[in-house]
């Protein structure tokens, strides 16, 4: 991921062949032209490869902000996301500087004393098979990063809570969708959050997507004045990494392709 520590005007795409721009026919913003991306499809294939594969859930951020312009360059590029018969029901609701963040993370931290979960939508029910596998697998590695070891509840319980801390980032976003468009409707915001996540990537911004803010969904309908047709579906911590951080060095893996398709043919 690239470690942009700007602070002021546009940043430039990230990625092998960043070197021009224009400016969008849909946002009128500035951004990759072909020649940026490549003249041809491979180019093209190997800058979302790099976006997606140097993409990672950022747990230590900087305290520095990102601009407005930056965060409003993600926007635009993310409002290209399809949807079911293009109703774009995600809705954002997103702290524009440290302070608001600040005021926000420490009302999240004394609400959570004494007060139960409570979702919008459904959590997993369980976690069965090669799932349990998978995110204990997951759990496993990035307590090893952070020197949690098997059996230390006080520790697992100081990173659980890095959650709700929002792992220090300068901004959140809260993402929602409409009550009365059901699954498909959260369906359709999954695909915005991604679109969100690779924006932000490309301008060096990191990210870390957090259904665990969604267990307090009351509560952030209340902060942020949220109505209650809106369904909470997660929130995003965002802002530069501290790649210093041991943390920051902790990768999930992917499936093989064998593991998640199966060809049907003649």
């Amino acid at each position: 991921m690239s470690d942009n520590t700007a602070t002021s005007g546009i940043e430039p795409l990230s990625g092998p062949d960043a070197t021009a721009t224009g400016h969008s026919p849909t946002t009128g913003l500035p951004g990759p032209t072909s020649a940026a991306l490549g003249a041809t499809g491979t180019d093209r294939y190997s800058v979302l490869h790099s976006l997606l594969s140097d993409r990672y859930t950022c747990r230590a951020f900087r305290p520095d902000p990102v601009p407005r312009e930056s965060i409003e360059r993600v926007l635009h590029l993310a409002q290209r996301t399809p949807s079911w018969c293009n109703t774009q029901p995600w809705q954002l609701s997103i702290t524009d500087d440290p302070a608001a963040t600040d005021r926000f993370r420490k009302a999240l931290l004394d609400h959570m004393n004494g007060t139960a979960p409570d979702s919008d939508l459904p959590f997993p029910a369980a976690y069965n098979g090669v799932y349990r596998d998978r995110r204990r697998e997951c759990g496993g590695a990035l307590y090893e990063a952070v020197g949690v070891v098997r059996g230390d509840h006080e520790g697992s319980m100081r990173q659980m809570l890095r959650n709700f801390e929002l792992f220090d980032a300068p901004h959140v976003a809260i993402l929602t969708t409409e009550a009365d468009l059901g699954v498909y409707g959260a369906v359709d915001c999954g695909l915005y959050l991604t679109s969100f996540l690779l924006a932000a990537q490309s301008l060096g911004i990191a990210t870390a997507p957090q259904a665990a803010l969604a267990t307090y969904s009351p509560f952030l309908h209340e902060y942020f004045g949220i109505p209650e047709h809106r369904q909470i579906i997660a929130g995003v911590s965002f802002g530069y990494p501290d790649s210093d951080h041991a943390v920051n060095g902790f990768h999930t893996s992917r499936a093989d392709l064998g593991d998640v398709v199966t060809w049907h043919t003649n």
